[in-house]
């Protein structure tokens, strides 16, 4: 059915062929596989496959093969077509013919060395003999296009480069025939593995793929493919969980199923395969069976071969993801070979020559309805291969014969081909192929890349959808990908699930992607993504919880506009308010008895003191300088030095005018002065000496900061209370004295029918002291910011208890009692009087 289909089809479509074929077309050879020629050129393919089995082999006898290979008898043809060509189109030689030899090498290296040693024959003689120098051999054939696979160059390579043959295979993909030395004259039209290998590792690192396994041939091509794959997997921190090797001359079949085993022991979502199409049939045979799906790496040898994609059930492993070599299309292939096997169906007798059935005896048969011999997924992979290759050696040939439009000129019937002249030429020879430049670099590699397509298959048949490619860099569309899951998502394959930003990896066991995530600490960073662990920060820098760099640290001020700076210059604002007020009505009353009694001109010192330590308390916000540090602390302990100091003094003039009237009182109103002013003086000089201890012996803030141990990224700068001691002392002094005063005052005794100060000094110093007292632990429990906020606010606390206390009873006196104002009020501390002894009150009289 298939057969009347072809030549339905044939027929449909040969009259419109015919009127557009070239005219080369009438004077096709049918000679399949030799064609003489001025100018000789070998072929190796593998028309047939390699025998079950050469165990027995025991004498060195002819080899048959007898199953067809589709693929190598398809690019035997593209070989012919390729010839046919360039003779009948007299371009690239005109005036001589290119002729061909081609081989079954059956994919045996028994077989190939018997067309390798008949290649390397005289021309002349068609003898091999045995010389010391080959200079002037000049040897059957020119160059030699073939063969297939890296095993079967591996046979013959270094042979042929012994004699300097040119050698340019169509699919030996080996990067270790890029070594010129051991094989000088090997060529290639198809990338070599070292570049395939680097496209299917940086496609894993694309698709965040980096757990996986790797299964080869176990011959040169899939040995070599899986050493170079697992070298290129680790550069890229891809880790290959298990590697295989599936037997090709001997029994397979126990050796996959224990691969089979070891894979899905180790937990992979994608397998690279990089075997020859029969291993890598029989591998996915028993992948069906068990129903195993995965992500498939298909390697360029059977990513479209029919023995894989037509295998029952196939669709059922997975996904599938191949790579195929960048090609151009040759347009008259096609219709060549229709012509072709139109001529070989009409005359049989084209194989009458022993030579070409003993080669392929099923050709005799050869009908226009096996046209899929070159419409074959896998033959029109290659073709292009197969076709650039007879063309760099006709161009190199058009070069060395100094060849134009009229002739060569260098050419005539006898001139000597040698090979190794043609090698030369050929090593700078380039090509154009329908607008497409082909040349080889210096290790005999084309600039040839990839495609990567995946199988999608749809209701009827199977499609190679194209997703990307790869030519030195690697190109996907990643919305172009169809994934076989149940999800229809792509499927994860890592064996730790990857780190978070700030994490590093230790890794667990013998592969790197199996890992921990380990947490940088603040003052460590994770600097490259693939750490193993943190790195810590450099001098005079840190880190956040987690960081991926380190910084200089920032400081945080008490800014003006900050809320706890607002609420305290509202405070401040209010207690000025409150000391104007008291020191305008303090003036207005500045001869009356209440205001001399309670320190006369001294209680305004009071009050301005007061007023300046509240002042002096913007000195903490805003951005703190080396001069502001040094002004801070000392000049607000000054401040209140001062306005305590007075009320001290006081408080003991009250305590020997109560305690020692009659001693003291006489001589109260001349020594008040004298005793104020000296003791103003001697505790304003003692607080003077404390803070100019405390400043000198304390660090700038410039020195401070230099000093400073950096652990944070962020902190709050406020100047350096230090040393500790010398803050103690400072902020101690005025309590001192407060306390002093307290003690003073509160066991003074009260005088009878007159004003009370001793009071006002007990409470207001009372509220002081207990206000600095509470202030000790608040202070030491606080950070650098708060400290500086509770230190402003205990210190107008303290400031608006003086007032408080201290000032306001005697104001609502002066505003609400005047008439106690008086001197018989203020007698005892005014003039030293003897105080009134209480008068008894009158007793009520009996009741009846």
């Amino acid at each position: 059915m298939a057969d009347l289909l072809g030549l339905l089809v044939f027929w449909v479509s040969l009259p419109g062929c015919m009127l557009n074929n070239p005219e080369w077309f009438h004077n096709i050879s049918t000679n399949l596989f030799y064609l003489s020629g001025d100018v000789m050129l070998g072929g190796l393919f593998p028309i047939h496959d390699r025998p079950d089995s050469l165990v027995d082999r025991t004498v060195p006898n002819n080899i048959t093969c007898e199953r067809l290979n589709v693929l190598g008898l398809g690019l035997s043809l593209v070989m012919k077509y390729a010839v046919d060509e360039i003779n009948g189109n007299q371009r690239l030689l005109p005036g001589m013919t290119l002729g061909y030899d081609i081989y079954d090498t059956c994919k045996e290296s028994a077989v190939i060395v018997r067309p390798a040693l008949s290649f390397l024959t005289a021309k002349s003689t068609q003898e091999l003999d045995v010389q010391c120098n080959y200079t002037d051999h000049e040897t059957r054939v020119a160059a030699v296009i073939g063969p297939l696979t890296s095993e079967m160059v591996s046979v013959i390579g270094k042979l042929l480069g012994f004699f300097l043959i040119p050698q340019i295979s169509y699919g030996a993909t080996s990067d270790k025939f890029s070594d010129n030395v051991l094989y000088p004259s090997f060529f290639r039209t198809v990338p070599t593995d070292k570049w395939q290998v680097q496209a299917m590792a940086r496609l894993l690192t694309e698709l965040n793929w980096n757990w996986v396994a790797v299964v080869g041939s176990d011959e040169e091509y899939g040995q070599q493919g899986v050493e170079e794959f697992s070298k290129e997997a680790e550069k890229m921190s891809v880790c290959v969980a298990y590697q295989g090797l599936i037997p090709v001359y001997t029994e397979s079949e126990p050796v996959v199923k224990n691969i089979i085993d070891n894979i899905e022991a180790a937990k992979v979502g994608v397998v690279v395969v990089i075997s020859l199409v029969g291993s890598a049939e029989v591998f996915f045979q028993q992948i069906i069976n068990r129903n195993i799906t995965k992500v498939w790496i298909a390697s360029t040898s059977w990513a479209v071969r029919h023995e894989i994609t037509s295998l029952p059930n196939v669709q059922r492993v997975g996904t599938i993801i191949g790579f195929t070599y960048k090609i151009l299309e040759l347009p008259l292939l096609y219709d060549y070979t229709l012509e072709l096997f139109t001529k070989l169906s009409e005359q049989q007798s084209s194989f009458s020559f022993d030579r070409s059935v003993n080669t392929c005896p099923q050709c005799v048969d050869i009908t226009p309805a096996n046209i899929s011999l070159i419409t074959d997924a896998a033959v029109q992979g290659l073709a292009f291969s197969v076709y650039a290759a007879v063309n760099s050696v006709a161009q190199a040939l058009h070069d060395m014969l100094g060849c134009n439009s009229r002739g060569c000129e260098v050419w005539e019937a006898g001139t000597k081909i040698l090979p190794w002249q043609l090698l030369e030429v050929l090593r700078n020879t380039s090509i154009d192929i329908n607008g497409t430049r082909i040349m080889f670099d210096d290790n005999g590699n084309p600039n040839i890349g990839y495609n990567v397509v995946q199988w999608v298959w749809n209701a009827t048949d199977l499609d190679f959808q194209h997703v990307g490619s790869y030519y030195g860099s690697l190109s996907v569309d990643r919305s172009l990908f169809k994934w076989h899951t149940k999800n229809s998502e792509m499927p994860e394959s890592t064996c730790s699930a990857a780190c978070g930003v700030g994490q590093v990896r230790r890794v667990k066991g013998f592969h790197s992607c199996c890992f921990d995530c380990i947490n940088c600490l603040a003052g460590t960073f994770q600097k490259e993504k693939e750490d193993i662990q943190c790195t810590k920060c450099p001098e005079g820098q840190w880190s956040y919880f987690r960081s991926t760099n380190c910084t200089y640290p920032t400081f945080r001020v008490l800014s003006w506009d900050s809320p706890e700076a607002v609420a305290l210059m509202l405070g401040m604002v209010v207690l000025l308010l409150c000391h104007a007020s008291v020191l305008l009505l303090y003036l207005k009353h500045r001869r009356t008895h209440m205001v001399m009694a309670s320190g006369g001109t001294l209680s305004f010192v009071i009050l301005l003191s007061l007023m300046g330590a509240c002042l002096s308390l913007l000195l903490f916000l805003g951005e703190p300088g080396d001069t502001v540090c040094r002004l801070q602390l000392p000049l607000c302990s000054i401040f209140q030095t001062v306005a305590v100091s007075i009320i001290t003094s006081v408080a003991l003039q009250i305590f020997f005018v109560t305690e020692f009237t009659e001693k003291v009182g006489k001589l109260l109103p001349k020594l008040r002065l004298p005793v104020n002013c000296v003791m103003v003086s001697v505790c304003l000089a003692v607080q003077a000496g404390l803070c100019g201890w405390f400043v000198q012996d304390g660090p700038t803030l410039s020195e401070y900061k230099k000093n400073m141990k950096i652990d944070f990224v962020e902190t709050f700068l406020s100047c350096p209370v230090e040393p500790m001691l010398g803050f103690v002392l400072m902020q101690g002094f005025p309590c001192a004295l407060t306390l002093t005063s307290f003690m003073c005052t509160f066991i003074a005794v009260k005088p009878v029918h007159q004003y009370n100060l001793a009071r006002d000094i007990t409470f207001s110093c009372l509220v002081y002291c207990v206000l600095w007292v509470v202030f000790i632990p608040i202070y030491i429990g606080l950070n650098h910011r708060k400290r500086s906020v509770v230190h402003v606010a205990f210190s107008l606390g303290s400031n608006f208890a003086l007032i408080v206390a201290y000032f306001v009873p005697k104001c609502f006196l002066m505003l609400r009692k005047p008439e106690l104002n008086t001197p018989e009020h203020f007698c005892t501390f005014l003039e030293g009087a003897p105080m009134t002894p209480p008068e008894e009150e009158p007793q009520a009289p009996p009741a009846d």
